[in-house]
This record gives structure tokens, sequence and C-alpha cells, in this order.
């Protein structure tokens, strides 16, 4: 692989948030309901060979390269995945420790920094998790479909952000030079 690619921007980038982004979108659809007769149960394939498999092994991929955000956003991406697909026989409250357990992982990650678009995405997959696991604790169905949303929101931006790196599409917002547009009158 050519080191001279800036970080996010490598294939194992690439194919890193291509996965997350299809077993998020897929997830949170689930979990929206607005698809008739799908559930979050029916991401479980999705979620244990694209986000847990696919996923553990790019992040794998990505730490012997040397990236080591993306290798550690990746592998433990893959095993929140991975476990949450192969653990369908946890109790109510066990399955919202999970969440709430890796929502604490999601928000390292999104404190970690990196580009605005992995911060995005991990930020919004912290606020999913973090109102999936107040809604199984508190047996609520609008807040678990809420939580669905902001997971298909960081879907979109994880297939944007991998998508925009193939097509060479604007990955961050521009900003404004200090003190530009703004005329002071005396």
């Amino acid at each position: 692989m050519d080191k001279d690619v800036s970080a996010g921007s490598g294939i194992t980038t690439v194919a890193g948030r291509l996965a997350l982004g299809i077993t998020l979108l897929a997830f949170g659809l689930g979990h929206t309901a607005v698809i008739d007769g799908v559930s979050a149960a029916d991401a479980v394939s999705i979620a244990q060979y694209v986000g847990g498999i696919a996923l553990f092994v790019t992040g794998l991929v990505a730490l012997r390269e040397g990236d080591a955000a993306g290798g550690t956003a990746f592998s433990m991406l893959g095993a929140l995945w991975f476990t949450w697909a192969v653990s369908d026989g946890a109790s109510g409250n066990g399955a919202g420790l999970f969440l709430l357990l890796f929502a604490l992982v999601a928000l390292s990650l999104t404190l970690a920094g990196g580009d605005q678009l992995g911060k995005g995405v991990h930020g919004l997959f912290f606020v999913s998790l973090l109102l999936l696991a107040i809604a199984v604790f508190a047996e609520n169905d609008g807040l678990a479909k809420v939580g669905g949303w902001f997971a298909v929101a960081a879907g979109a931006v994880a297939w944007y952000a991998a998508t925009a790196a193939l097509a060479h599409w604007p990955t961050a917002v521009p900003r404004r030079a200090a003190g530009r547009g703004v005329t002071a009158t005396g």
C-alpha cells in the first residue's frame, strides 16, 4: 500500500467504512420498522459476517499497516457486531448493558479524533447505542425507533465517507477564515 496515502483514505478505511455503513443501515432500518416485516433480527447475518468478521479482519489489516486509530475502531466494532449477532439469548437488562458498554466504545472513538466524517459516524452511532440501551431498560419501542434512525444516519455517513474516498467527492466541510465576511462599522 502507498505510504503517502493520508489517514482515512486508504483502502482498508474505505472497506471498513463500507462494511460499517452496510451493517449500520441494516441494523438501524430493522429498529425503525419502516420496512414492513423487517426487524433488527433480520440484520443478524449482515452483522455477523459483514459487520463482524469483515470489519474485524479489516481492523487487523489496518493495525498491521500502522493505522492504530482505524485498526482499533474497525476491530472493536467488528467485535461488537459479531457478539451482537451470536448473542440472541441475552436478557433484556443484559442486552441493555451490552448496548451501553459499546456506546462507551463509540464515545471513545468519537473523542479520539480523526476526520469529520469518521467522528460523525462514531458520534451518531454513540447516540444510537445509548438510546437503544435506554429503550431496552425502559421497554420503550418508540425510543428504540429513534435509536434506529440514528444508526441509519450513522450508516449513511459511513457509506458516504467510503464512496467519497473512492469517487473523490468532498469529505470535509469548508471553513471560513476567521474574520472574513464580518465587517465592523465604527
